[in-house]
């Protein structure tokens, strides 16, 4: 997998349909964290083999900046998998990052794709195990197999949930995936994002929520961003440009908890490496070895975003 993009924000991660000219011209213009370019869902079936070659000529003759540079095939039960890995990867050059596979049902299909990047990659000259994997989990059995999929490649940088696919899986009474229902008293999706994430933190994966179909409706989707922020996630797909603007916000930490956060590391080095103490009190509150965990991510996630210490 590339290094470069394991270790980039993914706050908010922008889908591009890969068969418009427009939206491709337009992607590295939005101020997103992450653009993946579609080859599934939003290409319809008489275009997709023509969009790989636009797909192509936008990653090599666009300039991506440091983002994170993905683009998403079909699922292994299409015909076009194989022909999108052959034809994108095999002509796109370095600057392509990762392959996201959706509809992940098992672990044999992070290790099929495995299998087949390398042999892509040996052909165009490419240095195995460049290309990163993010895997979606679309449906009932994706989500039982999570575990194993979450395991099965050194490739694999995130875990992805797509709410729309799963809500038809697992035969949901809705008709917009990725929204609140009302008629439900809390969360219907707390257990799923739950699942997800402990699979992917205990592999060492970002863990993504899929997009908020709402566009229009800004301040709803801050609102029910917030549940997968709070849980631990590290971004959200954006539908649209505005989309990502307001998930940079939400997925990052504040300059206040950023400083805070170095203010209790460096409360703690100092407790424990000039007094020998184990904790100590900071403010109204004892922080201890547990505590510098917790504020060392608060740090690593807002160093990732761009957050600079503020002058003391």
């Amino acid at each position: 997998m590339s290094e470069r993009s394991r270790n980039l924000p993914r706050r908010s991660c922008l889908s591009t349909p890969g068969s418009s000219d427009r939206f491709l011209a337009k992607a590295p213009t939005a101020t997103a964290d992450m653009t993946f370019l579609d080859l599934e869902d939003s290409v319809a079936p008489n275009e997709k083999v023509a969009a790989r070659a636009k797909v192509v000529n936008a990653i090599r003759s666009q300039d991506w900046g440091e983002r994170v540079l993905c683009v998403r095939v079909n699922a292994w039960d299409s015909q076009w998998t194989y022909g999108d890995v052959i034809d994108v990867v095999g002509n796109a050059g370095t600057r392509l990052d990762e392959i996201m596979l959706p509809k992940v049902q098992s672990a044999a299909d992070v290790v099929a794709m495995d299998l087949l990047l390398t042999q892509v990659e040996k052909n165009a000259g490419l240095p195995v195990g460049h290309i990163g994997i993010e895997a979606q989990i679309e449906t009932a059995r994706g989500l039982i197999n999570v575990d194993d999929i979450c395991a099965a490649s050194p490739r694999l940088e995130t875990i992805i949930f797509g709410p729309a696919d799963f809500a038809a899986s697992i035969e949901m009474p809705v008709l917009t995936g990725g929204v609140a229902i009302p008629e439900y008293p809390g969360d219907h999706f707390n257990y799923v994002f739950s699942r997800i994430l402990m699979a992917g933190r205990a592999n060492g994966l970002q863990v993504i929520d899929g997009p908020f179909l709402k566009v229009r409706e800004l301040d709803a989707l801050r609102e029910f961003s917030q549940r997968t922020r709070m849980l631990g996630y590290d971004g959200k797909w954006a539908l649209t440009p505005d989309q990502a603007l307001v998930l940079n916000e939400v997925y990052s930490p504040t300059q206040e908890q950023f400083d805070r956060a170095w203010d209790i590391l460096e409360a703690y080095r100092v407790a424990t490496d000039e007094n020998n103490a184990g904790a100590v009190m900071f403010g109204d509150e004892m922080i201890d070895e547990a505590s510098r965990k917790m504020a060392t991510k608060f740090v690593t996630r807002g160093t990732r975003a761009g957050l600079n210490r503020s002058a003391n």
